[in-house]
Order: C-alpha cells, then sequence, then structure tokens
C-alpha cells in the first residue's frame, strides 16, 4: 500500500499522527486477536462435547428404536427458543438462554409407560441439536472476527506502520537536503559578495 504524501511539513506531521495512532492502537488490536483465539478454541472444545453428546443421546434413542413406532411425536414440539446476545471481545454472538417444549396432554393410563420416558430422551435430543446449532453459530461468527482482526493486525504491522515509517524518513530526509542545500547556497552567495566588496575596495 503506497503511502500519499507530500514533502513539507504538514505532511510530515499528518503522517506522524497517523502513524502514532497505529501504534497506539496495534497492541489494543493484538489482545483483541488473541481474546478471540482462545475463545473460538473454546468454542470448537464446547461443539465437540455438544456433538459427543447428541451422538449418545441419539444412540439412546435408537436403543428403544423397535419402540419409537409406537410413540405419537406429536406429543412434543419445541414451543420457543429464548435467544440472548453476548458480546465478547467487541463481537455480538447468540446466546441460547432456554428452550421451551410443548407438551400435549397423554393418558398415563391408555399409554405405555416409557413414553414420559421417550418425551424426556426427545427433549434431551432436540435441546442439544439447537445448543450445538447455536454453538456453530457462534463459533462461525468468532472465527470471522478473529480472521479479520488477524487481517488488521497483518495489515498495521507489515504494511502500514512500515509504510508511514518509510514516508517520514523521506520527507526528513528532503527537508534536511533542502535546509543543507539552503545553507550551502547562502555560503556561496555570502562568498561571492565578500569577493566583490574586496574587489570594489
Amino acid at each position: 500500500m503506497a503511502i500519499k504524501f507530500q514533502y513539507n511539513k504538514t505532511s510530515l506531521q499528518q503522517l506522524e499522527k497517523q502513524l502514532k495512532i497505529r501504534v497506539r492502537t496495534l497492541p489494543i488490536i493484538k489482545n483483541k486477536e488473541s481474546a478471540l483465539r482462545l475463545e473460538v478454541k473454546r468454542c470448537k472444545t464446547e461443539a465437540a462435547e455438544l456433538e459427543k453428546s447428541l451422538e449418545k443421546n441419539i444412540q439412546a434413542y435408537e436403543a428403544m428404536f423397535a419402540l419409537w413406532n409406537e410413540f405419537d411425536a406429536s406429543l412434543i414440539k419445541v414451543k420457543d427458543v429464548h435467544l440472548g446476545v453476548r458480546k465478547i471481545a467487541g463481537v455480538r454472538v447468540p446466546l441460547l438462554e432456554n428452550v421451551d417444549f410443548e407438551i400435549r396432554p397423554f393418558s398415563l393410563f391408555g399409554s405405555p409407560k416409557w413414553y414420559a420416558d421417550g418425551i424426556h430422551i426427545l427433549k434431551e435430543l432436540a435441546h442439544t441439536a439447537i445448543e450445538r446449532e447455536f454453538m456453530l453459530a457462534k463459533l462461525g461468527l468468532l472465527e470471522h472476527a478473529r480472521k479479520k482482526t488477524t487481517q488488521k493486525v497483518n495489515l498495521f504491522e507489515k504494511v502500514q506502520i512500515p509504510g508511514y515509517q518509510d514516508a517520514l524518513r523521506k520527507i526528513k530526509r528532503f527537508m534536511e537536503d533542502e535546509e543543507n542545500l539552503s545553507k550551502s547556497s547562502q555560503k556561496i552567495l555570502k562568498s561571492i559578495q565578500e569577493k566583490r566588496k574586496e574587489a570594489e575596495v
């Protein structure tokens, strides 16, 4: 990224200001990146645990597979999912607060005894599946934010800060050269004037 500048004091001051901002901001962005990296790692672990839990619940479901043919699936359904929002290192992520289930009344005497256990298993299965989906959504958002933050850190560290430092060095050298030329020309002019005065005398 080429930084546009002019060889004057105003441009020098503006570039110094921009450089200070980036140097001051870089540690903050690095901290955000490391916080996001840790959170992504934690989310991946939680997602893997939820995946195992879901597999375990599915196996419990399959263990009673022969009985599920008799089960009335319309007895239970997800009524509502309560969401929250949490900020992690400045990133808003969804948070699963609660899942409400609607259980249709059924006759305890007219239906098999295991219906209550079946409803409990389905509740666990649905809750774990919903929680896993939220964890994956959270992981996706955090991963995206981490990538963006890493890009910004790299932009500041490898492109902008060195670019501003280089531009400042060029402007300072130019201004020093200009000042040296000015002093040299003044000395030459002074020596010419002195020679003229000597010649006149």
